[in-house]
């Protein structure tokens, strides 16, 4: 007769060990991203574009040989190789990819006046998870247990007038998530995350913070009763990196306070 397994202690660092890339990582949830990383025993390399931004990140962690920063464009596939190369020698290994870097802002040009040029810049979050998709699951496949993170959005899965790129974008993502668990298991689990409304008015280059501006309705229209944090989706992604969710693959995580649940009517 088998019997039930003993309570089972929860790992105190979850990710120790463990060295991550993050794209995206010097500013808003990226950063945010990239403290959990930290705060949970892991490295972290983290790849942006804010020079900036990412000089002022190692000068507050104070966490030289954990954290390291590299200049990254992810629509350039030599910037993306060269990022893998500069993590590979710094820590000798990858065990995680975060997906994150791409443009913020939802809301474009028309699309009846939107050109190709835009559209293309506005994809550029798709285009850059399938380049460091790519050239990291290699040293993904050799690590004891390999995952990837893709940032998309609740812009996925609703949507307000003039935003089709950046819808298409995030619906790519998760699109791209499922399809690649799928390619690159069991070697390596791949996720995705679906943020709503994240502040990040704080996380940004110190040129650019300043603190948040919320108003009564604004933290109301979510059930949790606040507008979303950096170190919300970092939580998550720190589950998602870790073994102890080794049984969860090419899934999308919607993390809104439970804004999409919520039906709003028009007064």
């Amino acid at each position: 007769m088998s019997t039930v397994p003993p309570i089972a202690a929860w790992p105190a660092a979850p990710l120790s060990g463990k060295v991550v890339l993050v794209t995206g990582g010097a500013n808003g949830i990226g950063r945010g991203i990239a403290q959990a990383v930290l705060g949970a025993g892991g490295r972290v390399l983290i790849g942006d574009l804010d020079v900036e931004a990412g000089e002022a990140c190692l000068a507050e962690w104070q966490r030289g040989e954990d954290a390291a920063f590299q200049r990254l464009d992810i629509t350039d596939e030599a910037s993306v190789r060269d990022f893998i190369a500069v993590a590979l020698q710094r820590f000798g290994r990858i065990d995680g990819l975060v997906n994150n870097a791409g443009i913020a802002g939802p809301h474009g040009t028309g699309l009846q006046d939107m050109d190709w040029d835009e559209w293309q810049r506005r994809l550029s979050s798709l285009h850059g998870a399938f380049l460091c998709s790519k050239h990291t699951l290699p040293a993904l496949t050799a690590s004891a247990a390999g995952a990837i993170i893709n940032i998309a959005s609740t812009r996925a899965w609703q949507s307000e007038a003039h935003s089709e790129a950046y819808a298409a974008a995030k619906g790519g993502l998760v699109a791209f998530t499922h399809a690649l668990a799928i390619s690159a298991g069991p070697a390596v689990r791949v996720n995705s995350i679906s943020p709503g409304w994240i502040g990040t008015t704080a996380w940004q280059a110190p040129s650019q913070r300043h603190a948040p501006e919320y108003s009564a309705i604004d933290h109301a229209q979510h059930p949790v009763g606040r507008v979303g944090r950096p170190e919300d989706i970092g939580a998550l992604a720190v589950y998602l990196l870790s073994s102890l969710s080794g049984f969860t693959t090419g899934q999308d995580f919607i993390v809104d306070g439970g804004m999409t649940r919520k039906m709003i009517y028009a007064e």
